[in-house]
């Protein structure tokens, strides 16, 4: 069977309009969930730059990333592949929570992104274009290798070089912080500097914010302005409020330099998260689920694509997009017709400038291994144990199978009645999960992926 989307080739579908050469700015915000900005009404956090570039562009309300967090999402950014393909399944590769409570063996992949794969800064710098990782790497010990030429902060630690105010002695760029100097902050001003350095010439940015993860190290500045705010009834979080807004302040740094170099119209702006909200800090109501589950909260996520000259009137877009898109839509921007490595999303360029994406579409997640309870929340998940045990998902159209494989478990949800995952329909349309879970199945065969099958012989069913 023909997986659909699944390409070795990437074709330029578009004539575009704007520059031969435009500028990339990819933001990655971390932790960042589905309700946590302005546009998707959250009543407490303020984001009026994102909302500003989102009234600008196309912003998705069915836009999800590739995992549910942090490294295995960043592996399918770089490299426009599923996790069967890079291998990169789980932040590190030792099991996760207690042995005990785990009746499979984890799958351990890697914790490193293979070099063989061409990375999307691989791409651009192939056209000539300066590139700067800024910020989160977490893909190996240094960005460098994989296509780009500075890197600000990055390292193969997933949280910010020992939290957010300085020092920061191991991590690059950052070792002269001075003292009260915000980390967010610091990043965006980086950034900015690099694009204005680089107004003449063509340049790609991956600007990859360590906010808003843990540690929630709070802006100092804003602090008492949350804390005298009417709580919301969605959110209400003094200290994770003010890092949104940092971030969303340090989006606006950015944003803004690009209009003093008059580089709006010549730079693809693309905004998105890594994977759901932080469980303990955030609520992505009506969605079940936060990092690190496969429930919608845990892998729906916001995004906004902005390209003056070549995007429809701004709006919203219902299609169903994931994080694999990235890559090819990148590609496609850059003016590369061809890609020697197996790419798994689609362009959304043509989607910009007004064609519809299936709305039948097929998109798929791989997750063989554990990733264990956030402490005192446990009522999104599936067990108290784990926010996620090894799983298989697709989501096609309306609807969305999960498969787990410690005891062969389906739950189907019509996500357009019922988008909190709330009813399993799996006795009520057994057909609709035949169909479902044999598309999994082919898509699982076709990608080569490791299926978690051999017992943990220190399970113990009793140990509750």
């Amino acid at each position: 069977m023909k997986i659909l989307n699944v390409t070795l080739l990437l074709l330029l579908t578009t004539t575009l309009k704007a520059s031969d050469k435009p500028n990339i700015l990819l933001i990655v915000v971390d932790d960042w969930g589905w309700r946590d900005v302005g546009y998707m009404g959250s009543d407490f956090y303020e984001t009026p730059n994102i909302d500003r570039l989102a009234s600008e562009g196309i912003y998705f309300t069915n836009a999800y990333s590739a995992s549910a967090n942090c490294a295995p999402a960043r592996a399918s950014l770089l490299s426009g592949q599923y996790t069967p393909r890079h291998k990169v399944y789980n932040v590190g590769t030792g099991p996760r929570g207690e042995s005990e409570h785990r009746r499979l063996l984890h799958v351990p992949g890697t914790d490193v992104l293979d070099r063989e794969i061409t990375t999307f800064a691989e791409l651009a710098k192939k056209q000539g274009y300066a590139t700067a990782s800024m910020g989160k790497w977490h893909l190996s010990d240094d960005p460098l290798p994989y296509g780009f030429d500075i890197n600000i902060g990055g390292t193969h630690s997933g949280s910010p070089p020992r939290g957010y105010y300085p020092p920061h002695p191991n991590a690059p760029g950052l070792e002269d912080a001075p003292e009260g100097e915000y980390l967010t902050d610091r990043i965006s001003a980086e950034a900015a500097s690099f694009i204005k350095q680089n107004q003449d010439n063509p340049w790609l940015l991956y600007l990859t914010y360590f906010a808003v993860h843990t540690p929630l190290h709070p802006k100092k500045e804003h602090v008492s302005k949350y804390e005298s705010k009417e709580p919301g009834s969605l959110h209400n979080h003094v200290n994770y409020a003010t890092m949104v807004q940092a971030m969303d302040e340090g989006v606006g740094k950015v944003l803004d330099m690009l209009k003093a170099l008059d580089l709006e119209e010549d730079t693809l702006v693309i905004l998105f998260s890594d994977n759901g909200g932080y469980g303990p800090a955030t609520d992505m109501h009506p969605l079940k689920g936060y990092k690190g589950t496969y429930y919608e909260g845990g892998i729906r996520v916001p995004l906004v694509i902005r390209w003056r000259g070549v995007s429809q009137p701004a709006g919203e877009s219902d299609a169903i997009v994931t994080g694999v898109d990235i890559y090819p839509t990148i590609a496609e921007a850059l003016g590369i017709k061809q890609v020697d490595q197996v790419l798994d999303g689609i362009s959304l360029l043509p989607h910009l400038k007004g064609v519809e994406i299936d709305p039948n579409r097929a998109v798929f997640w791989h997750f063989p291994a554990y990733l264990q309870s956030y402490p005192n929340v446990v009522d999104e998940q599936r067990d108290r144990f784990f926010r996620s045990r090894p799983c298989s998902i697709v989501r096609k159209g309306d609807w969305k199978l999960h498969y787990y494989y410690e005891d062969a478990a389906i739950e189907l949800y019509n996500l357009k009645e019922d988008i909190g995952e709330t009813t399993n329909l799996l006795k009520a349309k057994p057909q609709k999960a035949r169909e479902l879970y044999d598309l999994l199945k082919d898509w699982l065969t076709e990608t080569k992926a490791d299926l978690p099958s051999e017992l943990n012989p220190e399970y113990d069913p009793l140990a509750y």
